[in-house]
């Protein structure tokens, strides 16, 4: 579809009316009462510009006049501010960690993974604080508790869980997460989950360092961005 141009600009109208073709003498004069009115040209207002406006419908451009001089607020968008946590700037951040001692044959290479990651970027080994719990239960309420001491800025959660033969690995699983995450809500700290809920021990073993990488160096990732995002842009 071509594009088109709409003007509602009142002065664009003719400067004389045709006369009607049914009459061929002229008219007699008009009284004040029903003379034509007049028109002045140019006009004296100010000529309305034209805006194109993409047109959904068939993707051909649309014009719209716009009055000179009347405000355009509603045409102008401010530039969009985009802000993100930083991997790089990691001076002065303090990290906890909450590791569950249960499953420990995958809870420990997670942990490595997670201080691995740490000291690759920059973070210092006295700025990390290690807690041990017994499982992944008890995971939420000592973060929550680590959160609000003000001592850290991002509180990093890992753990465990592995499905059995009974519906205790629903239970568990369920409230790790919902744990971690009222952690983060109530304290204010970013409360990272890096519990792992896996169907059986292969699949816990391959995501602590085998062949589906390590989980708790991702973890770790994840609490670095959101204790830079913290600290810098949402403090």
């Amino acid at each position: 579809m071509a594009a088109f141009t709409l003007s509602l600009d009142p002065c664009s109208v003719p400067r004389h009316f045709p006369p009607s073709s049914s009459s061929p003498s002229p008219s007699p004069s008009p009284s004040p009462l029903t003379r034509q009115p007049h028109f002045r040209f140019p006009c004296e207002r100010p000529k309305p510009a034209a805006v194109s406006f993409s047109s959904s419908l068939q993707g051909a451009p649309a014009y719209f006049p716009v009055q000179k001089g009347r405000s355009s607020s509603s045409l102008r968008t401010a530039a969009v501010r985009h802000v993100e946590g930083s991997l790089t700037r990691t001076e002065g951040l303090r990290f906890g960690v909450v590791v569950a001692r249960f499953n420990e044959i995958v809870t420990k290479p997670l942990l490595e993974g997670a201080l691995t990651t740490f000291r690759k970027y920059s973070v210092r080994e006295e700025d990390i604080d290690v807690v041990w719990v017994p499982g992944s239960f008890e995971i939420g309420i000592v973060a929550e508790k680590l959160g609000k001491s003000e001592k850290y800025h991002a509180i990093l959660c890992i753990g465990a869980v592995v499905r059995g033969d009974t519906s205790h690995y629903d239970a568990v699983a369920n409230s790790a997460a919902s744990g971690v995450l009222s952690a983060g809500l109530n304290s204010g700290v970013p409360c990272i989950f890096g519990v792992l809920t896996c169907d059986d021990m292969d699949q816990a073993l391959n995501r602590a360092g085998g062949k589906s990488g390590n989980k708790g160096s991702e973890a770790a990732l994840t609490a670095i961005e959101m204790a830079s995002l913290f600290q810098h842009h949402l403090h």
